[in-house]
């Protein structure tokens, strides 16, 4: 918070702490004091705790943002001690006085409204004449929802096999040889001599054996998506005469 503060930044400054010189916490920004012809913030008011109902003024000139609130260039007893002022406005005289408190020159320059420039009189800006302007943002989460599924399942078919196979068949086979003896005790009649055949027939057994195993496997895959939503904004415009806007002029 410099020179180029905006009075935007200074309006939301409320409500945060302030910090002295040495890290200490003075208090809160309460109230912004504006140069009633610059329109330009002066003086940060600075409600605490201890304070009682004493008004306690620092100025913005040397005042500074941090990451936890504002800082500025003075102790705290040395800002406790400020000279008091009266209702919600700063006197010409009360002005000068804080100016000379803190070491910052006061300027005698005349303005248009007779009063000293630099060191006019500043009102307390009305909480009930500001504004706040939000808009929305779109914020896109993430939550796992069912995207179909995969089953396996085993059914029986039947199909025709064939195979060959090698059968083996015993046959008869007539010899012959010839034979000139002389038999004594053979007798001349019938008779019969019998020979088993055997052969080989086909027997069909059935096994089962495993072929394949077949399984499921999850994989993730990653898939950039645009997600489009309408989001609402809100705009300030400021109507009336003599009205001058600080962020556009910059």
């Amino acid at each position: 918070m410099q020179n180029s503060m905006t009075m935007n930044q200074l309006e939301e400054a409320r409500g945060l702490p302030v910090y002295d010189s040495a890290g200490d916490k003075i208090g809160k920004v309460e109230d912004i004091f504006y140069d009633e012809q610059t329109n330009q913030p002066e003086w940060i008011g600075i409600g605490t705790g201890f304070f009682s109902t004493k008004r306690v003024l620092v100025p913005v000139q040397g005042a500074s943002l941090t990451a936890d609130g504002y800082s500025v260039p003075y102790e705290k007893d040395h800002v406790k001690d400020s000279p008091d002022i009266d209702g919600d406005e700063i006197s010409q005289e009360t002005e000068a006085e804080l100016y000379t408190y803190y070491g910052l020159e006061y300027s005698e320059a005349r303005s248009d409204t007779g009063l000293p420039e630099g060191g006019r009189r500043t009102g307390v800006a009305d909480r009930e004449a500001s504004v706040t302007r939000s808009e929305e943002e779109l914020s896109v989460g993430k939550r796992e929802v069912d995207a179909g599924g995969a089953r396996l399942r085993k059914r029986v078919e039947t199909e025709p096999v064939e195979t060959d196979v090698e059968l083996k068949r015993e046959t008869a086979r007539v010899t012959r040889e010839p034979v000139n003896e002389t038999v004594d005790d053979a007798e001349i009649g019938e008779e019969q001599v019998d020979v088993s055949l055997r052969a080989e027939e086909a027997v069909v057994q059935k096994q089962t054996v495993a072929k394949e195993r077949v399984g499921l496997e999850k994989d993730v895959q990653t898939e950039r998506k645009t997600v489009s939503d309408e989001v609402r904004k809100e705009r300030v415009e400021v109507e009336g005469e003599g009205l001058v806007d600080e962020d556009r002029k910059r």
